[in-house]
């Protein structure tokens, strides 16, 4: 008989922004997986605490032209629409005032 492996997996939250990505141009059929209005740019953000997600998307918003189109406090995503440029400039704001005002390990933004 085999024995069975087991993976136990933990959360532990800290202050921490472990993914920081802009997808430039999508293919549209992603915009339709997603339930996104078609647009020129995504950010996606994954944080913790989750309830980051709220200062998050309140700082893209105010730092940039973008949409928020989608935003879990329970899981700490955020996904934000708008042109490649402005999705940028977002995300930027979020990773600086994440690092300066609230002291938190930030990931580098990365884009594909």
């Amino acid at each position: 008989m085999e024995e069975k492996q087991r993976v136990i997996q933990e959360y532990v939250p800290g202050k921490q922004l472990t993914l920081c990505h802009v997808i430039a141009n999508p293919d549209p059929v992603l915009y339709t997986k997603l339930g996104l209005e078609q647009r020129n740019a995504i950010g996606i953000l994954t944080l913790t605490p989750t309830e980051t997600a709220i200062i998050a998307a309140d700082v893209a918003t105010k730092a940039a032209n973008v949409g928020i189109g989608y935003l879990d406090r329970f899981t700490g995503s955020l996904v934000i629409t708008g042109e490649v440029s402005a999705v940028e400039m977002a995300m930027g704001a979020v990773n600086a005032f994440l690092r300066e005002k609230l002291q938190f390990a930030i990931a580098a933004l990365t884009r594909s």
